[in-house]
This record gives C-alpha cells, structure tokens and sequence, in this order.
C-alpha cells in the first residue's frame, strides 16, 4: 500500500481563519483488483438471476408459479365438482331411501 499526502493545500495556524485541506491519495492496486472482481462476481450473479437478454432464474421461477397456480385452479374447479356430485348422490339416497328399499 501506498500512500501520498498531497500538501498543496494552505494550512494556516490555529485560528486564522484559513480553511486547511489535506487529501491523502491510496494507490493500492491489490484493493483495486479486489474490488473490480468483486463487482465482476456481483454482475455474473445479477445476469444469472434476472437474465441478460435471455429469462434468468428469476423468470424462470415467475413461469413455474404461474404454471402451479394454474393446476391449483383446475383441481379446486374438479374438487368442487366432485364434491357437489358426491353431496347430490347423497340427498339423492336419503330421500329415496325408502322407496329404494335402503334401510
């Protein structure tokens, strides 16, 4: 790591009013590396997930729950038929039962 103080700035004593700067420059190439691999990672994994062009997980998974709801529709729609089948059978068989013989 290396470290430049830039000392162009005015520094006035203590009190006179002057505005003092003090930049201190870091050339840390390691850092610097450091981060841009870690901002390569960040985007490979945004693409992955929300797609560069093409559906990414994130669609993918969207297109499976649509899908899903939709099978839970149907079968709610076939539940409820059957049930209403089922319940007409049965009252069907109570008031009948005496003329059918079922006791």
């Amino acid at each position: 790591m290396k470290i430049e103080e830039d000392n162009s700035g005015s520094y006035g004593h203590h009190g006179s009013g002057k505005q003092q700067q003090l930049v201190v420059r870091v050339a840390d190439k390691d850092f610097e590396r450091d981060v841009l691999e870690k901002l390569a990672r960040l985007e490979a994994k945004m693409d992955m997930l929300f797609g560069g062009g093409q559906p990414g997980r994130m669609k993918n998974a969207e297109d499976r729950i649509v899908i899903l709801e939709r099978n839970d529709i149907k079968r709610s729609v076939y539940d409820r038929l059957l049930n209403a089948v089922i319940t007409v059978a049965i009252s069907v068989a109570i008031t009948m039962h005496e003329r059918l013989g079922i006791k």
